[in-house]
């Protein structure tokens, strides 16, 4: 366009000396009219640059926007492919997991119940086991309270027995040096008197001194009807030789305690069915042998008194 302008306007100052004015105004004229539109056609072209550089820009926006979506796409797809997979691995594995759910149901089931009837099993043992723990607790309440009712009776039993062994020792003070001992022990009395006390040298024959210490003791016993009283004949180891009434010691510490229960019989308010006479010979000696001291000590006369426990052996029954 500019070209044709520019060679238009050569012709016409070429011609301008060789042609008319009313042609040379026609010409100006139309020279203006060219330039107006040759400027408006430079403004369209402009606007023309303008939408097209504006249109480039557009479409490379397009093409990044393009560009992105198509990443976006691959990526979903990716994921999608990726996410298949996965749900077909699930779906094979709840495929085979669902193909043995029924035996293992069955075997889990059969489990259960086998665990339920082992846990009902425990459970009825467990309440019978409470109930003779109950049961135990209250016999062993019972016992308890026998117990001490038993222990009750053992030391009125023994303080009864401190308080005969003070009557008797007290009944057989003017005996105290001449071979007679008074102790406590076990629940026990003994009341031991040397053979000086009561009889001559190889004799079961009770002196007028002995008798008298007898009777003072039965006075005691008297005063105490629920005391078994056992006397017990002891010798020493030199043997008896004395004439043909006796076989021997044994014989004699025999007939010597039978002396002591016979002269306490002589008291009525014994009774003699708490009276036991034994003999023991020398095979319980309390001293040595080897000396005079220790033979005279084993030549004794031991009354025992034991408090009768037929209360306490009915409570030890009941426990």
């Amino acid at each position: 366009m500019i070209k044709k302008i520019s060679l238009l306007l050569l012709v016409m100052s070429i011609s301008f000396s060789c042609v008319s004015p009313k042609v040379y105004k026609d010409l100006e004229d139309k020279y203006a009219s060219l330039k107006r539109e040759n400027k408006q056609l430079s403004s369209d072209y402009n606007d023309l640059l303008k939408s097209k550089n504006e249109a480039q820009n557009n479409l490379n926006k397009l093409k990044k926007q393009y560009d992105e979506a198509v990443a976006s796409r691959d990526k979903l797809q990716s994921d999608y492919n990726a996410t298949k997979n996965s749900l077909e691995n699930l779906k094979a594995s709840y495929d085979a997991l669902e193909k043995n759910s029924s035996s293992e149901i069955a075997k889990n089931s059969q489990k259960n119940r086998e665990l339920l009837a082992q846990l009902e099993a425990k459970e009825q043992a467990l309440a019978a086991e409470n109930e003779r723990l109950s049961n135990l607790k209250k016999i062993l309440d019972e016992k308890s309270g026998r117990i001490q009712d038993l222990e009750q009776v053992i030391a009125a039993k023994d303080a009864k027995m401190n308080a005969l062994k003070d009557a008797i020792s007290k009944a057989l003070t003017n005996f105290e040096g001449k071979g007679l001992t008074v102790e406590q022990r076990d629940g026990k009395v003994y009341i031991s008197m040397e053979n000086k006390l009561l009889f001559s040298s190889g004799s079961w024959a009770v002196g007028s001194e002995g008798r008298e210490a007898v009777n003072q003791l039965g006075n005691v016993l008297a005063a105490n009807p629920d005391i078994a009283v056992l006397i017990e004949g002891h010798t020493d180891n030199v043997p008896y030789a004395g004439n043909g009434q006796l076989s021997g010691n044994w014989d004699l510490s025999t007939k010597r305690a039978t002396a002591i229960v016979n002269i306490l019989r002589e008291n009525r308010s014994i009774n003699p069915e708490n009276l036991t006479a034994a003999g023991r010979g020398e095979y319980a000696p309390i001293a040595s042998n080897e000396t005079a001291q220790g033979k005279a000590k084993n030549r004794r006369i031991e009354v025992i008194l034991t408090p009768k426990l037929d209360e306490i052996s009915k409570l030890l029954n009941e426990i």
